[in-house]
């Protein structure tokens, strides 16, 4: 018997879409961000990021083949997000998944996870050995045992960032690049491994 990958107490206790939001921005009106670490470059990086996800919130459209591979799911499962404010790939990631979520009527459930606040859960998802968020873990919703992973970023942007990496650019240019093909790419890329996944459920 597969062991379930938290507790229900845990999963309860995690933050919501809603509250994840709420507390970004209490924490940007106090001059913070998410995490143990405290830096104006931190929040000045969240404070865009705030600006990216209520972009996103108001602009995500899913794909006609999305929705349609979301209509055939009909076993429950809770997505566990493991996420920071400070993190520029979450902010572009994070409100895709919410939005497959809510169009899922039901049937998939999000709870977010702060990474440095759940460094054992975190640990169980390395990307090369590193800590990349953000980190979507699927979990069967009766059992909370994991059914499938996803993360950090799709396959194209990944490729591109260890490329970017390789090059040792100044992380301004490095994260320009990156954050120029998400707007280019428009959530397709997320949107079209997301479809994948839950073909795959």
């Amino acid at each position: 018997m597969a062991t379930p990958v938290v507790s229900a107490e845990r999963l309860a206790a995690s933050y919501t879409y809603s509250s994840y939001r709420q507390l970004i921005d209490a924490l940007q009106a106090e001059g913070k961000t998410t995490g143990p670490q405290q830096s104006e470059l931190l929040t000045n990086y969240t404070r865009l990021n705030v600006q990216r996800m209520s972009r996103l919130d108001k602009t995500v459209q899913l794909l006609p083949e999305l929705r349609e591979t979301l209509a055939q799911v009909r076993k429950p499962y809770a997505w566990l997000i493991i996420t920071e404010g400070w993190c520029g790939d979450a902010a572009q990631i994070v409100p895709v998944l919410e939005a497959v979520a809510q169009a899922s009527g039901g049937t998939i459930t999000t709870h977010y996870f702060l990474r440095d606040e759940n460094l054992d859960l975190m640990d169980q998802y390395l990307t090369a050995g590193g800590r990349s968020i953000p980190k979507l873990v699927v979990l069967d919703a009766a059992t909370r045992t994991e059914v499938t992973s996803w993360g950090p970023r799709p396959a194209t942007a990944q490729q591109m960032f260890l490329d970017l990496k390789a090059q040792n650019l100044p992380f301004e240019e490095f994260s320009t690049q990156l954050h120029g093909w998400y707007a280019k790419d428009k959530t397709q890329s997320t949107q079209q491994e997301l479809t994948d996944l839950l073909k795959s459920l």
